[in-house]
Order: C-alpha cells, then structure tokens, then sequence
C-alpha cells in the first residue's frame, strides 16, 4: 500500500501584527519596505496591519500578497472631522488592545517610539512586543530588544529611525529605499488619458496638508505658464480637495500656455501614483504624494522651505530657503531646466 502523505507542518514563524504610528501618505510610503521585510519573516508571509485611515493604507497596500488584513486606526480624525477618534484616549486605547487581542497575533512590530503605543501593545496580551525603545517609559511595555536612539540628525526623523530599527532587529541588513509599482491598469489609463500633452511632461503635486507647507496657486501658476512656453506639458495632481486650487491656477495661465495644462483631481491615491509614473519630473508641496513619486522612481522636488529635509532618496531635491516665501519661480524653474531630459 502507497505510504500516507506527511501532513503539512505549521509555519513557525510569528502571527505577526504592524502598528504604524503616524498618519501621512508619505510616511506610510517611506515605511512599507520595512513592513514588507517583516512580513517576509512572520506567519505566511504576511502581516496584519494597524495605521490610520489618512495614511490610505487600504488604497495603497489593501491588494498586496503580503498584506493579511489591514485594522484602522482610529487615533486622530482629521479636525474637518469634528469628532473624536473611536481609539482616542484612554478608553480608545483599551478599545484598540482589544481589537488586537482578538487577532490572536504572536508578535506586534511597533514603528513608534511612544509610550502609548507600547501600552497598547501590552494590553493587548501579545507575548512578543518590539519597539523603537529610545523612551525608557515605552520599555515598560516591551520584551524584545535591541532598542535605537531617538534621531536628532537634519532629516525628518520618521525614517531614519525606522531603518535603525528594521536593521537593529534583523529584518534587513541596511535602509531600504521606498519602491512602489502602480497596478498596470491604472497605468494604461493615465497613458492615455495624458498623451495629448507634450513632453517632457511635469506633474505639479499641489495638495498640503497645512497652510504653511502651500507654494501658492499664483507660484505655480506661473511655473506652469514659463513651463508651457518652453513647449512642455504639465499636470496639476491632487485630490477632490485641490480641485478648488486648480481651478484657480488654471485662471490665472493664458489661454495660449493653458492648453498644455491638465488637471487631474478625480482619480484614487492608485491613480494618482499612476498617473506619477508617466510624468518625467514632479514638482510639489511637501505633501505625500511628492514621496509617492519619488517611489514610481521619478525625480522629485520638494518645495520645503525651512522645515526638515527628506534624505531617504536619491530622486528627491530639497527646494529650501529660510522662509517658504523665499523660493521664487525662477528659482524652481532653473531646477527644472537644468533636470529636464535629454530629448533622444
């Protein structure tokens, strides 16, 4: 008789759970190479994760193979909002523990350096809890080290210190530089929809999450104009909430260099990563979707002023200046030249 087939032995590897602190487009992008090592050393292959709705985890990450299930967040609404978050306070913090205890996960991978979180995750009753640790307070709450030092160098800490981590606990051997590939049927229909502009083709990333972080529809109304007279195409991208912006830089273009201008404000955060990949050179706020495109391997650049810089990828240029008023047209506009492409 034919020998019976050895049953199939269970992944050793940890039920794992992600829990990303911060709730920007850009600092989901700049973490998911590092969720994605995780995954590769957890539970088939794959991770729960818990980040906040503004992030558009689901948008970006919900079609991933490598994503199990994706847990909202519910920390902070956006203050257009006007209510409090279902896990605000300590109530809140309680109610997330328990949503966490119930996936039954063997490990939680906090990208955070924050008390509060680590208390989450002990309340959570999952026997392994890694963390950025640089908080004694936050120790409290973990098990697994190594911990890393809080950053203090000139880049935004966000990924900085979430390299350190990845690497302190073996999930790479040295920092990862964000890669994104948008689904090729949004791709297709982006090609399409913007073939009619000439090239090379430039995308504004208009949108701001803040007042202080917006260059200003005049700004980049008069880019777009000097762009445009130089023969090239331009693609103002944001959200339903910059179609007001668009309009009103569209109003202030002539007619003649206005034809060379699309607005693209009605696509999903897939979409507009799409739509990204097809431009040559992206030009924006210091907005998520700046990283996005540096993500679709465009070259970026950001229009920072002051603020701290972000150094986690060659395509990205730093526009900086004392005060963001101080950044003129020219200046953007000489940047742009000089990286504009070599015509074959």
């Amino acid at each position: 008789m034919p020998h019976a087939s050895a049953a199939p032995q269970p992944d050793p590897r940890p039920h794992t759970v992600v829990l990303l602190q911060y709730a920007g487009i850009g600092d989901l992008i700049w973490h998911i190479p590092y969720f994605k090592a995780v995954a590769a050393q957890s539970r088939e292959g794959r991770i729960t994760l818990v980040a906040q709705p503004s992030t558009l985890a689901r948008q970006f990450l919900g079609e991933e193979p490598w994503i199990e299930h994706i847990i909202d967040h519910d920390h902070r609404p956006r203050r257009t909002e006007k209510r409090k978050g279902k896990h605000a306070g300590l109530a809140g913090m309680w109610r997330m523990a328990q949503e966490l205890r119930a996936g039954r996960f063997d490990r939680i991978v906090l990208f955070s350096g924050r008390p509060s979180r680590g208390l989450i995750a002990a309340l959570s009753g999952i026997p392994q809890r890694l963390g950025f640790g640089y908080n004694r307070l936050q120790r409290l709450f973990l098990n697994q080290p190594p911990y890393i030092e809080h950053y203090r160098g000139p880049s935004l800490q966000f990924y900085p210190e979430a390299s350190a981590f990845a690497v302190a606990h073996g999930f790479c051997a040295e920092a990862l530089v964000p890669r994104i590939e948008p689904p090729a049927a949004w791709v297709e229909r982006l090609t399409a929809r913007l073939a009619h502009l000439p090239r090379p083709l430039y995308a504004f990333a208009i949108g701001s999450s803040e007042t202080y972080k917006q260059w200003g529809a005049k700004n980049y109304a008069d880019l777009a104009t000097r762009l445009s007279r130089e023969g090239a195409g331009v693609l103002l991208l944001g959200g339903p909430g910059e179609r007001q912006l668009t309009r009103d830089i569209l109003s202030l273009i002539p007619p003649p260099e206005a034809g060379n201008v699309l607005e693209v404000t009605d696509v999903p955060a897939l979409g507009s990563a799409a739509a990204l990949s097809v431009v040559d050179i992206c030009v924006g706020n210091d907005t998520g979707m700046v990283n996005v495109a540096a993500a679709v391997e465009r070259p970026t650049y950001v229009i920072i002023g002051p603020r701290p810089t972000l150094d986690h990828d060659p395509l990205m240029h730093m526009v900086k200046a004392a005060k963001l008023s101080d950044i003129s047209v020219d200046r953007v506009f000489g940047l742009l030249q000089d990286a504009r492409p070599k015509q074959s």
